[in-house]
Parts: C-alpha cells; structure tokens; sequence
C-alpha cells in the first residue's frame, strides 16, 4: 500500500468524509444484513486509519485479529461459542472478503478489568502478532467504582505498547444495558474512551450508540440484544455486533483506499503518468484453512 503523508488532522477529515460516501453508496447495503442489525445512517464509523490491516488486505491477507476484553468478549450471555461476537466477526469479515484468509482469535476473559487486561496484553495479544487488536473495555470499571482517574492511563498504556509493536487498535466502548445506565460513571468512561482513542490515534467503535440506536429503533417484536441480567448481550445482539463491526472495518479499508488512490492520481497527473485503476484485493489470495479463537500464535 502507498502512504502519502497528510497532515494528521486533515487525513482523518478527508477519511471521515470517504466514510460517510461510502455508508450512503449501494455498496453499504451489500452485507445483506437482517434489518434489526442496521445501525444509525452512515453507520458506526471507525474514523483512524487502520494502516496495517489495510496493507494485509492489499496484499491478499492474511488477516490477523485478536479480540481482548471481558464477558462481553468472552461471550458470556451466547448460548455457545460460536455465537460471542468474535467468532462471530471472523464469519461476517470472511463473507465480506471471501478471498482472504481471516482469523480472529478470542482472548476476552469474564469478569476482568483494564488493569488485568493491561497485564497480559504482551501474552495474549503483542505475542500473536495480529495486524488489528480490538480491546473491549471500560464496562467493568464503571459497575465497580466511580472514581476513573487511572483508567485512562491504563488504556493509554495499553494502546501503546501495542501500537509500539505494530498492531493496530480499535477500542470498543460500553454495552448500551440498564446495569451500565443506572451507573453515574458511564458518561465519564464513554467520554475517556473516546479521549483515549483520539488522543492516540487509534479507532473507536462505539457500541454504546449502536446498541442505543437498537433500543430507541426496534419494533417491539424485535430480538432482545440484551439477556435478562440487564447486562451482557444475547446471541441476537453479538450477531449484530459482529455484522457491524465487520462492516466498519471494511468501509474503514475502502475510505483508506479511495485517499490512497486520489493521491496517487495526483502523483500521476503531476508526473503526466496515466491514471491507474485501483486493483481488487479480494481476488489476491484464496482461503485457507479456519483456525478460530486457539492458543496458536499468528506467525
């Protein structure tokens, strides 16, 4: 992948711009998801770019995730593991990129808070080396304790040393359930969240507006997202979960892509080279075989 540098700030306008043509284009109603799955217009949007995920899937993959986080990363509240939101997104990155080898390997463990994550961030994650690392946090933290001061140290902390290791990172913030809102800190720990990524420059999927939009939408014979324990999400909610996440990950590819191709038409118009026409990655490299959410390291 060619990188042309921009200054930060107007890259990610002009991505967030290439987002939101790309959520409004026929080609965001592709992934053929049920209607009760769809998120607010323009979609959730994962606004960093994501420069080595976007390079593995130029190359023709292959594509490495771990998922790190809590219960709702683990998968508490899914009738089985094949339902938890990461094996889930495995299948739902594999049906929007049917040509690439896709793992997505699940390292949530019930009931941990960001400074247990942080502690074995090098084992579970940095050891893997995956290209992408989406660290669910910040739930646990809020249905404990009000005062946040060393959270956000711990989620810089975080993000760094795997951003240091060359992984990119998406942060997922809160779940959007009655034990969260009952709970004063969770304005506090959504904004954090955010501050985090941003200051960082790494990418934030917001679950918290995605599931609120669910709640506020649906029709009333709509399927629960959220179990009878007011808190973690039912099989219903990780399918969709995974369906919208996917989708932001790829719409995140394709806005890099359209940046990385405009400037590369620039480039050539200045030189008075011919344009050249984008090439198709998903045609790069055929699926190999599944290896989902095991203890085997990526490479």
């Amino acid at each position: 992948m060619i990188h042309f540098w921009v200054r930060p700030l107007a890259r990610r306008v002009a991505l967030l711009v290439a987002l939101i043509a790309i959520a409004l284009s026929p080609l965001a109603a592709r992934a053929a998801q049920p209607e009760f799955c769809a998120g607010p217009p323009g979609g959730i949007p994962i606004i960093a770019p994501l420069a080595h995920l976007a390079a593995k899937i130029d190359k023709g993959g292959p594509i490495n995730i771990v998922a790190v986080g809590s219960s709702s990363t683990s998968g508490i509240g899914a009738s089985s593991p094949d339902t938890a939101y990461p094996t889930r997104l495995e299948v739902e990155l594999r049906n929007l990129f049917p040509k690439l080898e896709i793992h997505v390997v699940n390292r949530g463990k019930a009931g941990e808070d960001a400074p247990e994550e942080l502690a074995r961030l090098a084992a579970d994650v940095v050891a893997l080396h995956p290209d992408l690392a989406i660290w669910q946090v910040g739930t646990n933290a809020v249905l404990r304790r009000d005062d946040l001061a060393a959270d956000g140290e711990w989620m810089r902390e975080g993000v760094d040393l795997m951003k240091r290791n060359g992984i990119d990172v998406v942060l997922m913030d809160l779940q959007y359930a009655p034990r969260v809102l009952d709970r004063s800190a969770y304005p506090a720990m959504e904004g954090l969240i955010a501050e985090t990524a941003d200051d960082a420059h790494v990418g934030l999927f917001g679950r918290f507006a995605l599931m609120r939009f669910w709640q506020r939408s649906h029709a009333a014979d709509a399927p629960a997202m959220v179990g009878d324990d007011g808190l973690h999400m039912t099989d219903a909610g990780y399918d969709c979960l995974a369906a919208d996440l996917a989708a932001a990950l790829e719409a995140n590819w394709r806005a890099e892509e359209k940046l990385v191709h405009r400037a590369h038409r620039s480039v050539n118009a200045v030189a008075g080279l011919p344009a050249q026409s984008a090439p198709d990655s998903h045609e790069a490299q055929a699926p190999g075989a599944m290896r989902r959410n095991d203890a085997t390291p990526f490479n």
